[in-house]
């Protein structure tokens, strides 16, 4: 059964609201990360060490009342080290399956291309499935099951780039980015030594999640709407600066995130306006661009942008 539409707006917003009170002048961030939650999707952050992702998922995972994990990625870090592992249990004569950090709510991949292609990919059929198979036998995760990966720019000492098969299960990626200088100066002012994560309480249940997500589902996308998604997206796998352009999963992850951001705004229909503000996180980590684009400068963001501003929105 769906929410109705105005508690489900308030809901959106008050975890919003909770966030922003330890994550300061970085609202719109937030306000994308929610989105992502209620839709069902995974997050990656790129950005550099030391401006609030690991707070930030932790106020996440304490706002909802669910279980975080935080697995820190290293060169040396097994499959096993994410998914768990069988152990010989000698007074019971058997194996028994001792879980790994992948079993939470929330779980924080924290720099998670400072690992290796191998151990990466441990992460790719629990995004993808909400399960884990050892040795034959599948493990359901708890539901909600969100991945918060962080990743260092790639030119960082010690990093590899992501496969292309992971980066298209993020739902989006987004970069935090220093705080404004007067907040950054006020924190540095009033900052105690207490966790700013303990100032914040639970304001939904896992429960109200899972039915905000199941909300997401009655919105509706008229048919001009997502004709006008499907050509920004065809205009990806086109473009002459773009060796690969937007998956199939990609167009249906924008699609859902955009009826996420119609509720936030208190509609139960998409308009065009949700489709454009959420192209360029929902699609630049997904777009990989030529040699030659790519020694022109040119970004991902630039050729989305452009598209935008080509592309004929439907009335």
């Amino acid at each position: 059964m769906n929410l109705p539409l105005s508690p489900a707006n308030a809901q959106m917003r008050a975890i919003i609201a909770n966030l922003s009170r330890v994550i300061q002048g970085k609202e719109d961030r937030i306000e994308l990360l929610v989105l992502a939650l209620v839709a069902g999707g995974h997050i990656l952050i790129e950005d550099i060490p030391g401006v609030g992702k690991t707070t930030l998922a932790r106020s996440l995972a304490k706002s909802i009342d669910g279980k975080f994990s935080r697995i820190q990625f290293t060169p040396d870090l097994l499959p096993t080290d994410i998914t768990g592992i069988n152990v010989y249990q000698q007074s019971l004569g058997k194996f028994t399956f001792k879980s790994g950090p992948v079993f939470s709510n929330i779980l924080l991949a924290d720099e998670i291309n400072r690992a290796s292609a191998r151990t990466q990919s441990a992460l790719l059929e629990a995004m993808s499935e909400e399960h884990v198979t050892i040795d034959g036998e599948t493990h359901p995760l708890p539901k909600p099951f969100i991945v918060l990966a962080t990743q260092n720019p790639v030119e960082y000492h010690g990093t590899y780039p992501l496969p292309e098969a992971q980066l298209d299960r993020f739902m989006m990626q987004i970069d935090l980015g220093y705080p404004p200088l007067q907040i950054e100066q006020s924190l540095a002012i009033n900052r105690s030594s207490q966790d700013p994560v303990d100032t914040i309480k639970t304001v939904a249940s896992l429960d109200e999640l899972n039915t905000l997500r199941e909300s997401v589902d009655h919105v509706k996308i008229e048919p001009s709407i997502s004709e006008y998604l499907l050509q920004i997206v065809m205009a990806t796998r086109n473009h002459p600066h773009v060796r690969l352009g937007v998956s199939t999963r990609g167009t249906l992850l924008y699609a859902r995130i955009a009826r996420a951001l119609a509720i936030l705004e208190g509609r139960d229909y998409v308009i065009p306006e949700d489709i454009k503000k959420l192209a360029i996180p929902v699609m630049s980590h997904r777009m990989i661009l030529n040699t030659k684009a790519q020694y022109s400068g040119l970004s991902s963001s630039h050729i989305i942008q452009e598209i935008l501003e080509r592309e004929r929105v439907p009335r």
